[in-house]
Parts: structure tokens; C-alpha cells; sequence
């Protein structure tokens, strides 16, 4: 369930950029192996991730967070961290994906009107 924790998506992401630059055709011949090195290194933050995250094949639970006295936001209260069972990995994920899309495009046309909008004003005004 890592597309459920955003502390496994961004060390994914991280580790998915890395490998781009690193093998770009571009790159310098020994980027290959430094690749591989931070990669040994990222597993282990992974495994201490997936620690931390509390998920598991079977079962998934939010991950803990700590409250900072006086540091939350007003009305903020503490997420539930019960455990949940896993039934349908691959339907969750899809529906993890489709969110994602939809998300992603409404913020794409969001852009695009906004541009279109800068440049009827400038031919306006």
C-alpha cells in the first residue's frame, strides 16, 4: 500500500529522478554506478519507511504522526492509525491512479484557462 504513504512517494520519486538523471544518455559514464550505491542506501530508508508506515501485505494502517504541543492547526485532530485489512490491493490501487489523473488534469486546465485568461487580457487591456 506505499501509494498510500506520502513518505514512500516522495523517497520513490526522489529514487525515480535519480535513476532519470543517472541514466539520461547524456550522463556521465560513471553516473551508472552512483546510481546504484544511493540506491543500496534508499533501500534501507525504505525498509525503515515501510517500518514506520505500518504497512503490510495483509493489513495497511495511516502512519503515525506526532502532535507538537501548540504546532497543530486549529481544529486539527489526531488521524486514526487503526489497522485495516487489505482485501482488493489492486482495486485500491487503480482507484489510487484515477485520483490521481483526475486530480492532475483539473489542475492542468486550471493552468491552461488562467493562461488563456493573462492573454485575453493583455490583447484587452
Amino acid at each position: 500500500m506505499w501509494h498510500r504513504h506520502p513518505e514512500l512517494l516522495w523517497e520513490l520519486s526522489a529514487l525515480k529522478q535519480h535513476w532519470l538523471f543517472c541514466f539520461d544518455p547524456q550522463a556521465k559514464g560513471n553516473q551508472a554506478l552512483a546510481w546504484h550505491h544511493d540506491f543500496a542506501i534508499t533501500r534501507e530508508r525504505l525498509r525503515d519507511w515501510v517500518t514506520i508506515s505500518g504497512t503490510r501485505l495483509d493489513r495497511d494502517r495511516p502512519t503515525r504522526t506526532t502532535a507538537w504541543p501548540g504546532g497543530e492547526a486549529e481544529g486539527w485532530t489526531q488521524p486514526s492509525t487503526a489497522e485495516v485489512p487489505v482485501v482488493e490491493r489492486t482495486k485500491d490501487f487503480l482507484a489510487f491512479v484515477e485520483e490521481q489523473v483526475q486530480a492532475r488534469t483539473a489542475e492542468q486546465d486550471a493552468v491552461i484557462r488562467q493562461v488563456l485568461a493573462d492573454e485575453q487580457l493583455g490583447r484587452d487591456g
